[in-house]
């Protein structure tokens, strides 16, 4: 407990210091590291950024040329730059007409009862959600970063991904708890079909 909680703070008192709302911004940071997602003038799309780690992020890498999207229903906590535009929604509604999204990230994730089975499914839901919406409005060759929690399902879903895109893996950030059953899938490429 006491190494889970160091950790934590560890990862929490950079993103402070970094200026970013919340930790998970270091997930997203390896992420597009090791796998070059993120480029200047992308436009992506951004599922479930409160409090908007990822939203500023992903506006610092694709600068005043790119254009990123973004959704949740809690209220984000940065400033929006010119190139950020956010709207307070459920993914679970219609969702925008933009369309030709170089990348779609999704980082949802639902309120957990601490009971796996039931945690999972919540999370598989979300992400079958994301993968509705990445493809309807991925371009050709496009991108997909989804967080899940690992389940009984997560295999089948993670099979349905690699049907649509040319290089897909599963990977888990440093800056993840050890023993979480957070993951995240990467899919590239997309076959817009």
């Amino acid at each position: 407990m006491f190494r889970k909680n160091l950790k934590n703070e560890f990862w929490t008192e950079k993103a402070k210091k970094e200026g970013y709302p919340a930790r998970s911004v270091y997930k997203l940071k390896e992420i597009d590291e090791k796998f070059r997602l993120i480029k200047k003038g992308d436009k992506i799309f951004d599922l479930g950024c409160a409090p908007g780690s990822w939203l500023l992020y992903i506006s610092e890498r694709t600068g005043d040329e790119g254009v990123v999207f973004g959704i949740d229903f809690d209220d984000i906590k940065i400033e929006l730059a010119k190139n950020i535009f956010f709207e307070k929604k459920d993914v679970m509604e219609e969702i925008l007409k933009e369309k030709n999204f170089d990348l779609v990230v999704s980082d949802l994730a639902p309120k957990t009862t601490g009971i796996k089975n039931v945690d999972s499914g919540k999370s598989l839901e979300l992400c079958v959600r994301a993968f509705e919406i990445a493809k309807i409005v991925l371009m050709p060759s496009g991108n997909f970063v989804c967080k899940i929690f690992e389940g009984s399902e997560s295999d089948d879903f993670f099979k349905e991904i690699k049907k649509d895109f040319n290089f897909s893996t599963r990977f888990k950030p440093k800056a993840v708890l050890r023993q979480s059953k957070e993951i995240y899938i990467i899919a590239k490429d997309f076959n817009k079909g």
